[in-house]
């Protein structure tokens, strides 16, 4: 499958996007290809770093389990993007699981090449550190509207980072691309599920959201935008 891939067809993808067609296809005749289930695991928190890989389809879920036994979402990534890249943060272990929210597809190299890519590449180590630093700012942003802002503004700005991420136009809105839970969304802005719950369904009586079984339809994203207070006032 990875032979017959189209240089063409990933070099817009922010790893490659710096990098000539003939370094591209270096880089893809040493991958291998990998197809996984809607939430089977793609890689394990604490379990040897030997992969690293580039998701071509499909939405990944990166979660943490807490001492106590809490599972924490972290992020949900979308298509095109580098995962698993422990290497890049001085890791020889994941810090963190990743599942396959949707069915999904991924090319996977060994981590041994890791740093002659970066050497090689150097589009390739500038986007990488690029991936890095706006994962990192999200982090800090998600901690910090913890902190400070109300539990709806959180599960609105949660929502509509989801709908921007990955967000498909259908009848009557924009649905989020891959299938989502109310407690996934407890679980990612540190509430409940009985709050998340709560929310949604006084939003869908308020015409902002269709909220049905894993899928959820953003029907006046305007509004949505309001609630989350990312308007600015």
């Amino acid at each position: 499958m990875v032979r017959k891939l189209d240089e063409s067809l990933i070099a817009p993808l922010p790893p490659f996007r710096r990098l000539e067609r003939t370094q591209i296809r270096e880089i893809l005749d040493q991958a291998t290809s990998r197809r996984h289930d809607e939430g089977s695991e793609v890689f394990r928190s604490g379990e040897e770093a030997d992969r690293f890989f580039l998701l071509l389809d499909g939405v990944v879920r990166v979660v943490r389990i807490l001492p106590g036994g809490d599972q924490v979402i972290l992020r949900h990534i979308p298509p095109g993007q580098l995962i698993g890249i422990a290497s890049a943060l001085g890791r020889s272990t994941y810090p963190a699981s990743a599942l396959a929210a949707s069915e999904a597809l991924t090319l996977a190299w060994p981590t041994r090449l890791w740093a002659g890519f970066v050497q090689r590449y150097e589009g390739f180590a500038t986007e990488t550190w690029a991936t890095v630093g706006r994962r990192l700012d999200q982090l800090h942003d998600d901690m910090a509207a913890m902190a400070t802002q109300a539990v709806e503004q959180r599960v609105a700005a949660c929502v509509l980072r989801m709908v921007n991420q990955t967000g498909r136009p259908v009848e009557g809105g924009i649905e989020i691309a891959f299938p989502i839970t109310r407690s996934n969304i407890a679980e990612m802005t540190g509430t409940t599920l009985h709050t998340v719950s709560r929310l949604l369904s006084a939003w869908e009586k308020d015409g902002v959201v269709e909220s049905r079984r894993k899928h959820i339809v953003v029907t006046a994203p305007h509004r949505l935008v309001l609630l989350s207070g990312a308007s600015g006032g």
